[in-house]
Order: structure tokens, then sequence, then C-alpha cells
């Protein structure tokens, strides 16, 4: 014979199948509907010392965005001049590198100005020592100049003094002038006045160029009007051309 299942007055179904840990209490219902209900949880206000904190942050921004936003445009539209600046710098660094001060004078300077035309000239020297406020003696000064046209005249000695505000180079041992033109003159000593781009000298002077030779006791020559002026007794030696003209 089969059983036949009990019948159960207790109101369960035989057929489902009850889990314990889904078995909870009418408290512990209540409870985890509590702390997903929203209406339960407090809202935590802010008080009057926030409120006053966050508006002090609001006026801040307002100002300190645009400020910024301002700063960064000023910095764009100044950055190539701040570029050039920083390249000048360089450059200058770059020149003060090659200048050094000893015992009262200065290695390796240079003095530029310019004559009573505009044009420039410039005069360096390996050795400049301050004797005054005017006078300047120089070691190996070299003086370059630019003449009418586009020329331009080179003298070098071993000594000379330069008188800055009347721009007077006296040039002493073993002078010598370079013109672009070819012309090549040697003297013991000369005087060079760079406002007016005259070269005097009143020692012997030897000179060549495309017309010869000239041998002289002393003379002068105006570049800007090219005028050469010597004083005898002299020896001259023109070239053939110049002889056939």
């Amino acid at each position: 014979m089969t059983e036949q299942p009990d019948d159960r007055d207790d109101g369960t179904d035989p057929n489902h199948i009850q889990r314990e840990d889904y078995a909870r209490s009418a408290a512990d219902i209540e409870r985890q509907r509590s702390i997903f209900d929203q209406s339960a949880r407090a809202r935590l206000l802010p008080n009057a010392a926030d409120l006053a904190r966050r508006q002090a942050i609001m006026r801040s921004a307002k100002w300190m965005l645009p400020l910024l936003a301002l700063i960064l445009l000023g910095s764009i539209a100044a950055w190539p001049a701040v570029q050039r600046a920083v390249i000048m710098h360089t450059g200058t660094m770059a020149q003060m590198s090659h200048v050094r001060v000893k015992s009262g004078s200065m290695l390796n300077p240079t003095y530029r100005g310019l004559d009573d035309h505009n044009r420039p000239y410039m005069i360096t020297a390996d050795e400049a020592r301050q004797v005054s406020s005017e006078r300047i003696d120089l070691s190996n000064p070299a003086a370059d100049t630019l003449m009418d046209n586009g020329n331009w005249m080179y003298v070098t000695a071993r000594d000379g003094v330069y008188i800055q505000h009347a721009q007077i180079l006296d040039l002493a041992h073993d002078v010598t002038l370079y013109r672009n033109d070819g012309t090549l003159m040697l003297s013991p000593s000369a005087n060079m006045d760079m406002r007016h781009n005259i070269v005097v000298s009143d020692d012997w002077i030897h000179a060549e160029g495309p017309i010869g030779q000239i041998d002289v006791q002393g003379g002068m020559l105006d570049t800007r009007g090219g005028v050469m002026l010597f004083r005898g007794p002299g020896r001259m030696i023109l070239n053939a051309a110049e002889r056939s003209n």
C-alpha cells in the first residue's frame, strides 16, 4: 500500500519550501523599511556661517576669474616683447663675458659713436685705462669708420689715447691705415678726428694704393671730401696706368 501524505492544518503549502533566512519578524521589516524611507532621513541645513562663507567664495570667484583671464591675455600679448628682451639680455651677457675688469682697467673695451653726419664709428682695444674723465689710454687700439658712398676705413696702432667728448684719437707706434679702395698708409703716429673723419700725421708717411706709392714727411687725409695733402720733401711713384692718363 502506498502511504498517503498527512493532512496538515498549520496553513502552509506542502509544495512551498520556506527558507529560514527569509523568515523576518515584523520589527525587522519595519526597521529595514525605515532605512530606505527617504522621508524619514533628516536633511542637514547650512547655518549662517556656512552661508556667509559660500557667499564670500562666490563673490571672490566673480572677480578672480575675469582677472585671471585678463592676466592670461596680457601675457599672450606681451610674450613677443618678453622674448625680445630675453634675446637682447642673452646677447648682452655674451658680450659682457668677453669684457673683464682688472686693476682699474677694462679689457676688450668697445666705444661707439657718430660723426657730424651721423655715420657710425667704433673704437676697440685690448685694454683701456681711464686716466681722467676725458682721457682713456688704449693698448692696441683699432678704429673702424664708415665714409661716404658706403666706403670704410680701418686704422690700427700699438698705443693710443682717446679723448671722449672731443672725439679725438691719438695713435702712436706702427700706425696702419687701410681703406676698402686698396689704399694702405703707414706712419709712426697719427691723430684722428672721429667727428669730422680727418687723419693728420706730422711724421713720415708711406702710402700705397691704386695710384702708386708715395713717401712724404707728413700729410692730411680728409675722408669726407676725398682730399689728401702731403708735406715734403717726398717721393711719388705713379703706376703705369696713371702715367698714361
